[in-house]
C-alpha cells in the first residue's frame, strides 16, 4: 500500500511517499486499518488538493475555474462532459445531416462579403460529393485574406439550411487538413467566460495523470462489478474508439451509470445521516385532547376522508413522540390539507405550545388566517396574522403578545422568520407550499423555537404532487404522508384545448357561464418572466374583455398591485360582486373560491405542467360543473402537445407529475428555490429512477455498516453535508 503524505504548505500540496518509506513493511493491524480508511484517505486527498497545484493554473485561471465550482483536483475530475462530438472520422459533404456535427474536409472554391441585414463573410466549401457553404458574421481582415487564397480546410459544426443549402455557422477550422483525426469522442463541457473547451481538456487531462491517481480508487458502493471512479472518469474524459456512442449520448453508458449510482447513494447518505442527527433531538411530547378534537370536528359541518383521518393518526403519532417530526404531506388540489394543518395545530395548542404556519404570499396567508381564526374561535383560540405589509403598531402588538405567548398560533409569510420575531414556546410549525420556500428559510423559521435543547415538530405541506422519483431522492430525510382521496361533491373539470383563433368563441361561452351565475378566471401568461410586462399584458387583456362583455364585471390581479389592492380584489371576487377576474399566475398558490367554475388559460404552451394543473386546481372546488380552457399559439412544438394533451386527458395530480418530470427535468419541476439546491454532477432524476431503489439500498447498508465508507462517498459527491440539511 502506498501512503498520502500531506505536506505543510500552505498550498495544500500532497504526494506519495516515495521509498525507502513506502516500502518499509508495515504493521498488520495498522494494515487493516489502513486498508478500511483508505477510501476516505483518498477521497479527502482529491477534495484537499487545491488546483492551482497543475501546471499553467495561475490566480486568474482558478478564480475562472471558481465560476464553473471547480475549486480542487476532485472538483475538476468531477467536471463531466455535457455532450459529445464525434470528431474521429471525416464525412462527405453530401451525406451531412442537418444539425448533427461532423468533420469536413474540403478545398475553398470562392470567398466573398454579403452585405445585408448583417454583414458576413460567405466561403464556398467543396469535396468530391458536394458543396456547402461557410458563414462568419464576425471575422477579421487577416481572416478573410487566408481564406481567399482558396487552401484546403478542415472544419467541424452542425450544418443548418440555409438560403444557399447547407449552411455552417462560425464552424471551427484548421488549414492544416493534414493533422491526424482524434481517436476518441471529443468531451464538450460547461464553460464559461475566459475558459475554452481546449483549456478544460488539457487541465483535465494533467488531472488524470497525476502520480495520486495511477494506482486508481476503489469503489466505495458494495458491489465488485462497478468499475473503480478512475476508470469511469477516465472512460467519460477520453471514450475510447469502440465506445457505444448512441449509448453515450443518452447517458446511459455502463461508467454513466456507475457514477450516477455513487451520486445517488451519497445524496441518499446524507439524508439518512441528516435524519440520523434529527432523531437524536428532543422535541416536546404534545398529546391531543381529545374533548377539543371531538368538539372542533363535530362544528367542521363535514366528514373527513378516509385518507384525511389517516394522515391525521400519522401526524398524531409523531407529535406524540420526543423526537421531532419532520413529516412531509403531500395532497392533491382540494385534497383537504388545510384541514389536517388544523387537527395538528390544535393538538398543539391544547398541549400548551405555541404554532407558526408559513404561507408563501400575503393573500394566501390572510386566506388561512381567515380559516382558521373561523375554526378556532369557537374553541377560545385567536390566530393572529403577521406578514410585511401589516401596520408597524398592529405588528408590535402581535408581536408583543406572541413573544410573552399570550397568541397560541400566528400565521404568516417570510416575515415570520425576519428579526424581531419571538416565540416563547414554539412547539409546531407548518409550512405550507413548501416548494415555494428555501431550506435555508425553513430552518431559520426552526431556529427560532430551538430552546432549552428542544427543536419544534414540522409539517410540511404541498399541493403540488411530488413525482416518487424525488420523492424517494429530495425528501428521504422526511416521513411522507398522502392524501389520495378528494372529498365527496367534487365535479370533474372539463378541459379543452383550443388555438387562439377560436377565442371569440370563447368569449361567448364565458358570456353564457357567467349569465348562469359562474365565475371565471382569465389566465394571462408570458414566456418572458419580467412581472412589469406580465402585468401589462394584463391590463391589455383586461381592456379587451370590458369592451367584448360589457355586461360583465371584469376586474384585475396581478403581482406588481400593493398587497392591499390585491387583497381587496379577491375579497370582492370570493364575495360575488367580480364575474370575472383577469389574472396573472400570482393565483397558482392557494387561492380558494368555491363559486369559480371556468378558467382560460392564455399561452398555456408556455407553461408546465405542475404549474398548469395548480392553475386549474383553483376551479371545481364546488359542485357546480367546471371547465378549464386551454389556449395556445400555433404552431405548437411536440413537446407542447405533448404537454396539453396529458393536461386535456388526466385530472390526477401525481400522473400529471410524473409527466412533467419526464417532459421537462427536476429543475423546473421543482421550481427555481429547489432545484437550485439539489445540483447533480451526473444524475439525472428522470433517466437514472431505476437507480434509486438501488441506491438507497446501498445506503442503508453503508450508514448501517460501513461509516467510513459513508464518509468517504459523501465527501466526493457532497462535500458536506450541512450544504443539503433539509432538517
Amino acid at each position: 500500500m502506498r501512503l498520502i503524505n500531506y505536506s505543510s504548505k500552505a498550498s495544500n500540496n500532497l504526494t506519495l511517499l516515495e521509498p525507502p518509506l513506502a516500502s518499509m513493511p508495515c504493521p498488520k493491524g495498522l494494515e487493516l486499518r489502513l486498508t478500511r480508511y483508505w477510501p476516505k484517505l483518498m477521497a479527502d486527498a482529491l477534495r484537499q488538493t487545491d488546483i492551482r497545484t497543475l501546471k499553467g493554473i495561475g490566480p486568474a485561471q482558478s478564480q475562472k475555474l471558481n465560476r464553473l465550482g471547480i475549486h480542487t483536483i476532485q472538483d475538476l475530475l468531477l467536471h463531466l462532459p455535457h455532450r459529445y462530438e464525434d470528431r474521429t472520422r471525416i464525412t462527405p459533404i453530401a451525406a451531412l445531416n442537418v444539425e448533427q456535427g461532423a468533420v469536413i474536409e474540403g478545398d475553398v472554391v470562392q470567398v466573398a462579403v454579403q452585405f445585408g441585414r448583417r454583414r458576413s463573410l460567405v466561403v464556398t466549401l467543396r469535396d468530391t460529393s458536394g458543396q456547402l457553404t461557410l458563414r462568419f458574421f464576425h471575422f477579421s481582415k487577416a481572416q478573410q485574406k487566408g481564406l481567399e487564397a482558396k487552401p484546403r480546410l478542415r472544419c467541424y459544426g452542425a450544418p443548418r439550411r440555409g438560403a444557399s443549402g447547407l449552411e455552417l455557422y462560425h464552424p471551427e477550422y484548421s488549414l492544416s487538413a493534414t493533422a491526424p483525426l482524434s481517436k476518441t469522442l471529443t468531451p464538450v463541457y460547461p464553460a464559461t467566460d475566459g475558459i475554452t473547451q481546449n483549456f478544460i481538456r488539457r487541465t483535465i487531462t494533467q488531472a488524470l495523470s497525476l502520480p495520486i491517481l495511477t494506482e486508481g480508487l476503489p469503489p466505495l458502493i458494495p458491489n465488485s462489478a462497478y468499475p473503480d471512479l478512475m476508470t469511469c472518469l477516465k472512460h467519460l474524459h477520453a471514450p475510447p474508439e469502440d465506445v457505444d456512442v448512441m449509448q453515450l449520448l443518452a447517458g446511459l453508458d455502463p461508467c454513466q451509470r456507475t457514477l450516477a449510482l455513487e451520486e445517488l447513494t451519497a445524496y441518499q447518505l446524507g439524508l439518512v445521516k441528516i435524519k440520523a442527527q434529527l432523531s437524536m433531538r428532543s422535541a416536546p411530547s404534545l398529546i391531543p385532547d381529545q374533548s377539543q378534537m371531538d368538539a372542533f370536528h363535530r362544528q367542521l359541518g363535514f366528514q373527513l376522508t378516509a385518507a384525511q383521518g389517516r394522515v391525521i393518526e400519522e401526524i398524531f403519532q409523531d407529535l406524540g413522540s420526543k423526537t421531532p417530526m419532520l413529516r412531509l404531506v403531500q395532497g392533491d388540489v382540494g385534497s383537504g390539507k388545510t384541514v389536517v394543518a388544523a387537527f395538528s395545530a390544535l393538538v398543539a395548542i391544547t398541549s400548551g405550545q405555541q404554532v407558526a404556519l408559513m404561507a408563501p404570499t400575503e393573500i394566501l396567508a390572510a386566506q388561512h388566517h381567515q380559516t382558521f381564526e373561523q375554526w378556532l374561535q369557537p374553541l377560545g383560540m385567536v390566530p393572529r396574522l403577521i406578514t410585511g405589509s401589516l401596520k408597524a403598531s398592529v405588528r408590535k402588538t402581535h408581536l408583543d403578545a406572541l413573544n410573552r405567548g399570550e397568541t397560541e398560533m400566528v400565521i404568516g409569510t417570510h416575515a415570520l422568520f425576519q428579526e424581531g420575531v419571538e416565540f416563547s414556546r414554539l412547539g409546531l410549525i407548518i409550512i405550507d407550499e413548501q416548494h415555494r420556500f428555501g431550506v435555508h428559510q425553513r430552518m431559520a423559521l426552526r431556529d427560532k423555537g430551538r430552546e432549552n435543547q428542544s427543536t419544534p415538530h414540522q409539517l410540511i405541506m404541498t399541493a403540488t404532487p411530488i413525482p416518487r422519483t424525488l420523492t424517494m431522492t429530495l425528501y428521504a430525510n422526511m416521513d411522507c404522508s398522502i392524501i389520495d382521496e378528494l372529498p365527496p361533491g367534487r365535479t370533474p373539470i372539463e378541459t379543452r384545448v383550443l388555438a387562439n383563433n377560436k377565442r371569440q368563441s370563447v368569449m361567448e361561452r364565458l358570456r353564457d357561464a357567467c349569465s348562469e351565475g359562474a365565475q371565471a378566471y382569465w389566465v394571462c401568461t408570458l414566456i418572458d418572466p419580467s412581472e412589469t410586462l406580465n402585468a401589462q399584458a394584463a391590463e391589455t387583456l383586461l381592456e379587451e374583455l370590458r369592451r367584448e362583455l360589457p355586461d360583465l364585471a371584469v376586474e384585475l390581479i396581478h403581482g406588481k398591485m400593493s398587497n392591499a389592492d390585491k387583497q381587496q380584489v379577491m375579497t370582492d371576487f370570493k364575495a360575488g360582486h367580480t364575474q370575472i377576474l383577469v389574472a396573472t399566475t400570482v393565483i397558482e398558490v392557494g387561492v380558494d373560491v368555491p363559486n369559480a367554475s371556468f378558467m382560460v388559460i392564455e399561452n398555456a404552451e408556455r407553461l408546465g405542467l405542475t404549474q398548469l394543473h395548480q392553475l386549474r386546481g383553483r376551479i371545481g372546488r364546488g359542485a357546480k360543473e367546471s371547465y378549464c380552457l386551454l389556449l395556445y399559439q400555433p404552431p405548437l412544438g411536440q413537446l407542447s402537445k405533448q404537454r396539453l394533451g396529458v393536461m386535456r386527458d388526466s385530472q390526477d395530480g401525481f400522473h400529471i407529475a410524473e409527466q412533467d418530470l419526464a417532459i421537462r427535468g427536476p429543475g423546473d419541476v421543482l421550481g427555481e428555490r429547489q432545484s437550485g439546491e439539489v445540483a447533480f454532477k451526473i444524475a439525472d432524476l428522470a433517466r437514472d429512477d431505476d437507480l434509486l431503489p438501488q441506491a438507497h439500498r446501498i445506503a442503508q447498508t453503508l450508514a448501517s455498516q460501513e461509516e467510513e465508507q459513508a464518509e468517504a462517498l459523501i465527501s466526493r459527491w457532497i462535500g458536506t453535508v450541512e450544504h443539503y440539511q433539509q432538517a
